[in-house]
């Protein structure tokens, strides 16, 4: 199926339906009075993050949604039936901003999310409502609200915890196939891949994590040049990003270091926050050189870069602050282990760090609410008064 992650559609809810001025008409009861009812409600549109639909490829053909309109109100203070609502069943890690004004609506993050995107209008009254002592026979009954007619923007970004970027054919594909069973396209040639693919790396029965490889890029990206910068977006929800390099180029014009720099340098123009993520750097493809050389190339490689050649000194627990460079070959899995248990480690840091924050949040907001501002007791004349 093909992989498309933005749409546009158009939401309308449903109309409320109008409420009547009806009375009361019965033999023997000449005084009956007003029994006209209230038009039903519109129905609404809900967006609803399901973990089974991947991507928005449904929203491509079908772009208008619209709900089911109130029914009018009857006599014998009969009420409209209510439209039914509808749900748009939307790929986890969809954002949807409103189309005219840029205004961010939902980001559905978890399964089973639901959001109302487009509220159905309100439906009329009918004259029951406006009896009075002075008004006794109330001809008055107001229309059904117009739903809500909305225009949205779907643009999906997957959820994952590692990210890998790098240029074309830096080996990317094949080092997510080495540690998944992910199977993207791998061929000789740029631009293999052609849409983000994910990998689900396990390490043991409770430990998992996934990666995301989304097309290579090439200088010029964040202004549109190839396609990696469509993908870009992709890794703004990762939390590590893995900058994947080839060490042995087959060109001997290709600078590996002025490619790496390049890469950082479009991340940077497309979004600060993404250049500021924790970045770690992977040099792909060391079985292409000599055993003898390996060393001197890498070495030569990271002082011309500027990255630190020291190892993190992880003797006190995993420093997920420090700069890391791997050397590996997804060919033929060699450093790829010590790269996935690096990973693993980085992640459960971060993850054991994020649910002592989660639980500090709950336990301070039910101390809130367990709080109880105790009644002033009352002063010593006070009591000497009523004794």
């Amino acid at each position: 199926m093909k992989f498309i992650d933005e749409a546009r559609i158009e939401v309308m809810a449903g109309r409320g339906g109008n409420g009547v001025a009806s009375f009361r008409r019965e033999k023997y009861i000449p005084f009956g009075g007003p029994d006209g009812g209230d038009g039903g409600k519109g129905g609404s549109v809900f967006a609803v993050a399901d973990e089974n639909v991947n991507t928005l490829v449904e929203f491509r053909f079908v772009k208008k949604y619209l709900a089911e309109h109130g029914e009018r109100g009857r006599g014998a203070d009969c009420y409209g039936k209510g439209g039914d609502d509808i749900e748009l069943k939307m790929p986890v890690g969809t954002v949807i901003t409103d189309h005219d004004t840029g205004e961010l609506v939902a980001d559905l993050t978890h399964h089973g999310q639901r959001v109302m995107i487009a509220k159905g209008g309100k439906g009329g009254l009918g004259n029951i409502h406006f009896k009075s002592s002075t008004n006794r026979s109330p001809r008055q009954c107001t229309p059904g609200e117009q739903g809500e007619q909305r225009t949205f923007k779907l643009e999906l970004k997957v959820l994952a915890d590692v990210g890998l970027l790098g240029m074309p054919n830096a080996g990317k594909s094949t080092f997510i196939r080495s540690v998944s069973a992910a199977r993207p396209k791998v061929a000789d040639y740029p631009f293999t891949t052609l849409h983000p693919n994910l990998g689900v790396v396990r390490m043991d029965d409770t430990r998992s994590f996934v990666i995301a490889d989304i097309p290579g890029l090439i200088e010029g990206a964040a202004e549109g040049a190839g396609l990696g910068h469509r993908f870009l977006k992709h890794l703004q929800r990762t939390g590590l990003l893995l900058h994947v390099v080839d060490i042995a180029p087959f060109d001997p014009d290709v600078d590996p270091v002025r490619e790496a720099r390049a890469i950082v340098e479009e991340l940077k123009k497309y979004d600060e926050e993404l250049h500021d993520k924790p970045r770690w750097l992977v040099l792909n493809k060391v079985d292409m050189l000599p055993l003898d050389e390996r060393e001197l190339t890498v070495s030569a490689f990271l002082n011309a870069y500027g990255w630190p050649t020291e190892k993190p000194d992880d003797s006190l627990g995993f420093d997920i602050k420090a700069p890391r460079v791997f050397t590996i070959s997804a060919l033929n899995h060699e450093g790829t282990r010590e790269l996935t248990f690096a990973i693993m480690a980085y992640l459960d840091v971060v993850r054991a760090a994020a649910r002592k924050q989660a639980e500090a949040e709950r336990e301070q907001a039910a101390a809130a609410r367990q709080t109880v501002i105790a009644p002033e007791a009352p002063s010593s004349a006070t009591e000497g008064d009523q004794a």
